[in-house]
């Protein structure tokens, strides 16, 4: 096709889970930033190659709310990326404040004090599959419902202090809100977890306790200019983004390493030794969504050639300026020993994700523990035949193995 020729259309046809669709090496090469056509049918820019996804995550002209929200371009129905959120004059002050907040909360020095914690519950899920294996007929397990899922639910829940006994409600309204094929269904469902948070924010008021959520409303009470609905919409965007991520994660990163046995055969053979660098090669290539990081323009922009006009919605293509071969020697082979360990992978600037350092615990501790304790473990289904969630987040339903 001609890019100049055509707008493409949102989302590309990928042809399995853990490849991207060969468009973007494409656009990559002629057309880094351009034009395209949204799912919902809006224009926006969508940035390709890693040199200007990487600067573009870095610069302050670009944000998550929109100078004329009303006339912004919308990305999805699903009611997470589907538009710009915040306040447009108060957009920095008010990250600043957020990450001054949840900056004591998810510091590596705290985060590496979970990793016992991590590890007992990755040892307990390990000893739940193991018995499953021997008491059903086909000795087939389901990863993601005895692994995957269960273990960031239950960490999340410990730091924010969320009861997890909710754990299959809230992730059920996790999965509407993502959705983008049920239309305004997701947006009830973000709704309800709106409701449900601000209840456990009044829980923790009575009663606050030491975890995040009862450390967000007692700054919230303090703080007249911290809105009480944006104080609900951050501990909703942390429940969500505290589990979501790191179960497609952890399902991806099996996926890669089952499909490629000889890297699975070297990480059992010295799982303390590999385990980083392979938990670095997953955050590069697991691409979890189809789209990218949603800004909008806060003032013209000039980029790779192209000016991108003030309320211009931009997708980051983190997925594709991770497997951009300008930067990664053969970039889409997954190869842990490979010396370019740079990836976008947690984001850039100020908006690095501010929970890299627990995503990276728990996920060194989830592939050690299965190469050491499980080291045999195979796919039980071939990989097209693996249903694929239509989430922005991605990710399998189900991950049926053996061993």
């Amino acid at each position: 096709m001609s890019i100049a020729a055509e707008r493409p259309q949102l989302p590309f046809a990928r042809p399995n889970i853990l490849d991207l669709a060969p468009l973007y090496e494409v656009l990559r090469r002629e057309a880094p930033v351009t034009l395209v056509t949204t799912p919902t049918g809006d224009p926006a820019w969508l940035v390709t190659r890693f040199e200007e996804v990487r600067a573009l995550l870095g610069d302050k002209r670009l944000g998550r709310s929109h100078p004329e929200p009303e006339r912004a371009s919308r990305i999805t129905t699903a009611a997470v990326l589907d538009g710009p959120s915040g306040d447009y004059d108060t957009e920095e002050a008010d990250h600043t404040r957020m990450r001054r907040l949840l900056t004591p909360a998810f510091s590596a020095k705290r985060m590496r004090a979970l990793s016992d914690h991590v590890q007992h519950l990755v040892d307990g899920c390990v000893d739940q599959l193991l018995v499953e294996h021997v008491t059903t007929p086909e000795g087939v397990v389901d990863l993601q419902a005895g692994l995957a899922f269960p273990l960031p639910v239950a960490v999340i829940c410990r730091l924010l202090g969320v009861p997890e006994n909710d754990r299959e409600y809230f992730a059920s309204l996790s999965e509407r809100m993502a959705n983008y094929a049920i239309g305004d269904d997701a947006h009830q469902a973000r709704d309800e977890f709106n409701h449900y948070m601000a209840g456990l924010a009044e829980t923790k008021r009575a009663r606050p306790g030491e975890d995040v959520i009862s450390d967000l409303v007692r700054a919230q009470s303090a703080d007249a200019d911290f809105d009480y609905a944006d104080m609900v919409q951050l501990c909703v965007g942390l429940l969500f983004a505290g589990h979501e991520t790191t179960v497609n994660r952890i399902g991806l990163g099996m996926l890669f390493l089952l499909t490629r046995l000889d890297q699975w055969q070297a990480l059992t053979a010295d799982p303390a030794g590999r385990v980083d660098a392979t938990v670095e090669e997953i955050m590069r290539l697991g691409a979890p969504g189809d789209l990218g990081l949603l800004r909008y323009a806060h003032t013209d922009v000039d980029v790779a050639g192209v000016t991108i006009r003030r309320g211009d919605a931009v997708i980051l293509s983190v997925n594709s300026a991770n497997r951009d071969p300008s930067v990664y020697t053969d970039a889409e082979t997954f190869n842990p020993d490979r010396s370019e360990r740079t990836h976008l992978g947690f984001g850039h600037g100020t908006h690095f994700c501010i929970g890299a350092s627990l995503a990276r615990i728990e996920l060194r501790v989830v592939f050690a523990t299965l190469a050491r304790r499980l080291p045999r473990l195979r796919l039980a289904k071939k990989l097209d035949e693996l249903e694929v969630r239509t989430t922005l987040t991605g990710g399998v339903t189900d991950l049926p193995v053996t061993w």
